[in-house]
């Protein structure tokens, strides 16, 4: 019953501070995640430099393809006049077609697909991790709405009560039961609630601004309580589902791997590199030659770079590992404080449900108290402003456990789409990739690749 007068009160104030152009059905937190998810142009961005990943696959695959090069040639020879002769402006022109292979090069090219390949990894996990991100903000946006509405009916109803309150101490002034200085405390408190309402209006506000950010609209009215997602049983079990697939740790595992194939390409470079030619060219006196050749190259030296660059590579390899393991502890880090604040806001709830429990049977016992002359005006306000803080803290308590449990989902890594069942269509990483992989040309592969970015609304 309670739950329903306060959804009522929450409606009707949404209903006042909300836009006209608002749409004007009932708006559930799942709403708000799939408008987030929808709308998110941090989530575009990333997509975005994914797909950038996706072409560094295609372009380390080409370096493996023939290169094709046709060439159109013209020359104007003007030989040097020497003891008065000349030998006679000379024009000439010659159409030709080369093509170059790479026959070996150490392996280097094969490493830097593989590496590529890894950083596509690594960039699907990150593309993950904003997805958490952007979930959590809705989440955080759509219970500072909540609470926000909630603190407004709050100071509402304590400016009525207020103002009852004040009305009734000029009554009694009027026959002499209290003093000058009742009715100017009951003025004053009232002044101040007004006050506090105008403060808890603004930050009405400013939650709607942080929610058309988070979600890509205004709020319009919201409905229902939340449901709450199921946790595991102990901090212990969600540490070792974070540390399996939280997409940071996942990130950096692809990391480490790319940093050591980097390292079998910066060897790779000291090695010799075989190529194969080829070439046809037909000159303007009906001239043809032709010519198929074989290079094979070995740098001797330069001044120390490549040794350097080899060290490099291990120091960056060394660096990856490091980071790999600080990002466990991180991340085991934050799920024991998210569990923890989880375990802290249900325990203020518990205890702001009993204190306004006793908060309310204080006041309406200093009300009556006050109605027979044993308690003054400024009592009875006191123990209102004593009822008023717990109702408050009851309120940012329950939207404080919502975010905590979030960001238990959030440091395990399940705070995603697909985890929370939205039944909405996802964004498939794998169909720019599985387009492009194996470097298609202007060809019909290309066409193909032509309606994958279209379908992706990003052409």
């Amino acid at each position: 019953m309670k739950r329903t007068l306060r959804g009522a009160l929450i409606a009707a104030v949404s209903a006042t501070y909300m836009t006209a152009a608002a749409p004007v059905q009932a708006e559930t937190l799942t709403d708000a995640l799939i408008a987030a998810y929808k709308n998110s142009d941090l989530l575009d961005q990333n997509r975005a430099v994914l797909r950038a990943a996706d072409e560094d696959v295609a372009q380390a695959v080409s370096l493996l393809r023939p290169v094709f090069d046709f060439i159109a040639r013209a020359d104007r020879d003007d030989p040097v006049q020497t003891l008065g002769q000349s030998g006679g402006i000379r024009n000439s022109a010659s159409l030709s077609v080369t093509a170059d292979l790479l026959i070996y090069d150490g392996g280097g090219t094969r490493l830097a697909i593989d590496a590529a390949k890894e950083n596509v990894l690594a960039a699907r996990s990150g593309l993950i991790g904003v997805e958490q991100n952007v979930l959590l903000n809705t989440v955080s946006a759509y219970m500072d709405v909540r609470s926000a509405l909630e603190n407004v009916a709050l100071g509402q109803s304590n400016v009525r009560l207020i103002t009852q309150e004040l009305r009734a101490t000029r009554d009694r002034f009027e026959v002499g039961e209290v003093t000058r200085t009742d009715v100017s405390i009951a003025e004053a408190a009232l002044a101040a609630a007004r006050s506090a309402l105008v403060a808890r209006e603004g930050e009405l506000a400013v939650a709607r601004e942080f929610y058309k950010r988070a979600v890509g609209r205004y709020p319009s009215r919201l409905t229902g309580v939340p449901t709450i997602p199921r946790l595991p049983a102990t901090v212990a079990e969600a540490r070792a589902i974070a540390v399996r697939t939280h997409p940071d740790i996942q990130q950096a595992q692809h990391d480490v791997v790319v940093a050591e194939l980097n390292v079998g390409r910066a060897r790779a470079a000291l090695r010799p590199q075989v190529r194969g030619g080829a070439s046809v060219n037909r000159a303007d006196g009906g001239d043809e030659s032709t010519n198929v050749n074989i290079r094979l190259t070995q740098r001797l030296y330069q001044g120390g770079a490549l040794d350097s660059a080899v060290r490099s590579a291990i120091n960056s390899k060394e660096a990856s590992r490091a980071n790999l393991l600080n990002t466990v502890k991180l991340i085991e880090e934050q799920v024991g404080n998210a569990w923890s604040n989880v375990a802290v806001a249900r325990a203020q709830i518990a205890s702001s449900r009993e204190q306004i429990r006793s908060a309310r049977l204080a006041f309406d016992g200093t009300k009556e108290e006050a109605k027979l002359g044993s308690r003054t005006t400024l009592d009875v306000l006191d123990a209102e402003q004593d009822l008023l803080d717990a109702q408050a803290t009851r309120i940012t308590a329950e939207a404080n456990q919502y975010v905590a449990i979030y960001s238990v989902l959030s440091s395990m890594g399940l705070l995603t789409v697909d985890h929370l069942n939205l039944g909405i269509p996802t964004y498939d990483p794998a169909a720019y990739y599985n387009a492009v992989k194996n470097a298609p040309s202007r060809s019909f592969q290309g066409k193909q690749l032509d309606r994958v970015l279209k379908s992706l609304g990003r052409e």
